[in-house]
């Protein structure tokens, strides 16, 4: 994906490109055998919120933009060449994947299991279950 960032006088402010893999072409027993989506319980955010306000505590939220970059795939996933990045001596060579992209159906997941295996290593303990799984 390409985009090109303008600034409020229509001026080119960057550009941007962004690798974004097919997943929609995904067939669901080959590609992949499960999708996930970790949802929050807005029950649970109303319980951390009030006990942080009850406690004093200070509370900070973060948006990582590229957080689904860093999960480690555990199947094989192969992807056309991108479009303007063929290499002309081999055009039919195909890219193995081996970190998640957006646009991956396990994409979620294998962020999931890296960021639970960093919490385990540096250990963290789950004080109770927050978390639902769809």
């Amino acid at each position: 994906m390409y985009k090109v960032k303008h600034n409020a006088d229509g001026s080119v402010n960057r550009y941007k490109a962004r690798l974004v893999a097919k997943g929609y072409a995904q067939t669901y027993g080959i590609d992949y055998e499960e999708t996930y989506s970790l949802v929050a319980k807005m029950i649970a955010v109303r319980a951390i919120i009030t006990m942080v306000a009850t406690k004093g505590w200070s509370l900070h939220q973060m948006d990582v933009k590229n957080v689904f970059l860093h999960g480690d795939l555990q199947e094989e996933v192969y992807m056309e060449q991108p479009s303007g990045y063929v290499d002309q001596t081999h055009p039919n060579l195909v890219c193995r994947l081996k970190k998640a992209l957006y646009g991956l159906k396990q994409t979620p997941r294998a962020w999931s299991e890296k960021i639970g295996e960093y919490f385990v290593t540096n250990d963290f303990k789950r004080p109770m279950q927050i978390f639902h799984y769809m």
